[in-house]
């Protein structure tokens, strides 16, 4: 067998929706779902605080209050409660007002939520709940009035909230006025930190919170200052990766502080009268609250709003300077997957293209018995052909900027957290969507015998999206686009590439796609592009060119009709890399001392057309893992050779070597690939074979 044998054959660039389609459950509110598309701040705010902490109207009243809040300090609100059976992040004004006056509302932790949604039921949404909805999408900061611990006497009666639990699995952070005053406090503490949860106090002291009161008697682990060093703490807690959260617990306001030791009085009044009236249970809460709310004669009513007033201010100012801090440094990358990326270095290489979670299943026989189960293996990668090729700039002394968009899932952290080498701060995360996934069913030799495939997601990569990184696009070295994204986008690219005189390399992915820049005279404004056969006569057939219905067989007939096609493209196009599976790779453009001169051409000029063939390396079968990215391992490397000024022969011997490391990999882009293991003087391999010059025109004028 030959390289590019099975990557030929192969649905290479295939994008797939993700198996589980959980995500319809949430609704994520548009103006929510905007924000989060433009890395804008976004604050999560708790359900039960409108439909268990305060009654109509001031349930409602409050709620819009600290909208309102969030709003004026820069912030988008996103309310979150259960309509219905559906997880609504954001709320409108009515499904507020809904939710104030629902009757009889549950209250929905996340034990809860599988039972609400499966029953269709309406209610509002704890800590817990509210921080899994956060994180699913993709919000960072919640903030509420006060989280739920260890009840007093729960080291007897084991009742311990599930918010605590939840900080300690959901990488969320908590903005609270400390844990409710009504809680064993020393010993939710000491919970939190068997958690792994990073405690900080909002102010100029250690003191912990209790909700009504600024000072509990306990003290927290650290202190942050201001909205800034708690975005510091929150970005670096989400670097790092642990799947935790952290908790911010901000004090009363002094002006309502001085009522804490009344309320408090009244708190154990409540506790006492619920303990002898055998109320246990979520029904503890709502119970105490409200009689401590007539015990003060409306006192802790006034201190709660107000105690939510402020942590909507101070949360919304920490989400503020959050995003300033990722916006500033790159840290959305690193936020998702922590790495060695040099954030502050411009990028002299945009790639713009899908990103998706590969499921490659392998038969262990010669043939596949639909509708039996077959003997095999299933391993997960991670491709998409944009990301494929980053990945191979990356590895290869490259830093490009990655321009993509992925789903708020498990799958797009699995991905994003792969990719730690790699810039992506240009990927966008969006609510709402699946991150693409593929599924291919090989045979034994590496044939593909079944390949699912469903590419939505990558229709987000829109020319507004892409627009905002003009500044990056117009100045960079080169630019690759694949087939993937709206043709509304690469016409975008292609405009500013003529422009700024920007080279732009095309990946068409395949040959359905290989069509979309010559629907108009986008194409002319290409530097490069790397079809297959299939691919160029598609081409070629856009432009009204006509190609053979039945490609031939033999070597010396394929090379014929692809120096045919690439002559029409070549008009406009400086040069055409056209991978032909097992019989090698094909260059066509200008000719130069015998060769075909890859390096970008500085202006137009009477020149010379030639095409040079090089023969594949031999890879056995025995060698193959994985077919699926060593198209992409090729055109990664020849670009990466190309920014490093190597000749041409260097350039292609780079992208055979990696390409042939791709086949023999697990993964797309072999995690080995370097400027060392894809050296042609220092790898050891078969004799190179003389490449063939074939020319094309001799006297073409461009």
């Amino acid at each position: 067998m030959r390289i590019l044998k099975r990557a030929s054959e192969f649905i290479l660039r295939r994008g797939v929706n993700t198996f589980c389609n959980n995500d319809m459950l949430f609704r994520v509110h548009p103006s929510v779902s905007q924000a989060l598309a433009e890395n804008k701040p976004v604050v999560a705010l708790e359900g039960t605080i409108i439909t268990h902490g305060m009654p109509y109207p001031h349930n409602l009243s409050t709620a819009k209050e600290v909208e309102a809040i969030v709003r004026a300090e820069g912030a988008t609100p996103a309310t979150v409660g259960v309509i219905k059976g559906e997880i609504h992040v954001g709320l409108s004004s009515d499904e507020l007002k809904h939710l104030a006056q629902c009757e009889s509302p549950l209250k929905v932790s996340r034990r809860d939520l599988p039972y609400v949604i499966s029953k269709g039921l309406t209610g509002g949404t704890t800590v817990s709940a509210t921080m899994i909805a956060a994180h699913r999408a993709g919000i960072p900061v919640f903030v509420t009035g006060g989280i739920g611990g260890v009840h007093r006497d729960g080291q007897n009666s084991m009742d311990i909230s599930a918010d605590v639990t939840e900080l300690g699995r959901t990488p969320i952070a908590v903005v609270s006025a400390g844990v409710k005053s009504i809680l064993d406090i020393g010993r939710t503490l000491e919970f939190l930190e068997t958690q792994g949860v990073c405690v900080a106090t909002y102010g100029l002291s250690k003191n912990f919170p209790a909700f009504f009161s600024p000072n509990s008697g306990f003290a927290s682990a650290y202190q942050v200052c201001d909205p800034c060093e708690a975005a510091k703490l929150i970005a670096s807690t989400l670097s790092l990766g642990l799947q935790s959260g952290v908790l911010i617990a901000v004090p009363i306001p002094e002006a309502h502080a001085a009522d804490g030791q009344l309320i408090e009085e009244a708190i154990q009044a409540a506790v006492t009268e619920a303990r002898s009236d055998g109320i246990t249970g979520k029904d503890v809460t709502p119970f105490i609250l409200q009689k401590v709310n007539d015990l003060t004669q409306g006192k802790s009513l006034r201190a709660n709003i107000a105690l939510i007033h402020n942590n909507a201010k101070a949360g919304s100012q920490i989400a503020c300077a959050l995003s300033r801090e990722i916006s500033a440094k790159a840290l959305r990358s690193e936020i998702h997957h922590p790495g060695k990326i040099q954030t502050d270095c411009e990028s002299n290489v945009v790639v713009i293209g899908g990103i998706n979670v590969d499921f490659i299943a392998k038969g262990k026989t010669k043939t596949l018995h639909f509708g039996h189960t077959n003997p095999g293996s299933v391993c997960q990668s991670f491709g998409g052909v944009g990301r494929n090729i980053a990945d191979s700039l990356s590895r290869l002394d490259n830093r490009p900027l990655f321009l993509s968009a992925t789903g708020a899932d498990a799958n797009s952290d699995a991905v994003l957290n792969y990719c730690k080498n790699m810039n992506t701060s240009g990927v966008a995360r969006l609510a709402g969507h699946r991150t693409a996934t593929y599924c291919a069913v090989i045979t034994e030799s590496g044939e593909l015998s079944l390949g699912l495939g469903d590419m939505d997601i990558h229709q987000q990569i829109t020319e507004q999206y892409v627009s905002k990184f003009e500044r990056q696009l117009s100045s960079a070295a080169l630019v690759c686009l694949d087939g993937n994204i709206p043709v509304s986008t690469i016409n975008y690219v292609c405009s500013l590439a003529k422009q700024h005189n920007i080279n732009v390399w095309y990946e068409p992915t395949d040959a359905e796609k290989a069509c979309k820049p010559f629907l108009s005279d986008t194409w002319k404004s290409l530097s490069y592009s790397s079809p297959n056969v299939a691919e160029l006569c598609i081409m070629n057939k856009t432009l009204g060119i006509a190609t053979p219905e039945v490609l031939p067989t033999s070597l010396d007939e394929i090379l014929s009709i692809v120096v045919a096609l690439s002559r029409p493209l070549l008009e406009h196009l400086h040069c055409l890399v056209v991978t032909l599976g097992p019989n090698g790779v094909l260059l066509c453009g200008e000719h130069d001392t015998g060769s075909v001169n890859l390096q970008p051409r500085k202006q137009k000029r009477r020149r010379q057309l030639c095409a040079l063939h090089y023969p594949a390396l031999t890879v056995t079968t025995e060698e193959t893992m994985n077919v699926s990215g060593a198209g992409d391992s090729l055109a990664g490397s020849l670009m990466a050779g190309i920014l490093l000024g190597k000749d041409t022969d260097t350039c292609v011997r780079m992208g055979l070597l990696a390409a042939r490391m791709s086949l023999a990999s697990s993964h797309p882009i072999a995690p080995e690939l370097s400027l060392d293991s894809v050296n042609p003087n220092k790898v050891k391999t078969q004799a190179w074979p003389e490449p063939r010059l074939i020319w094309i025109d001799k006297n073409f004028i461009v």
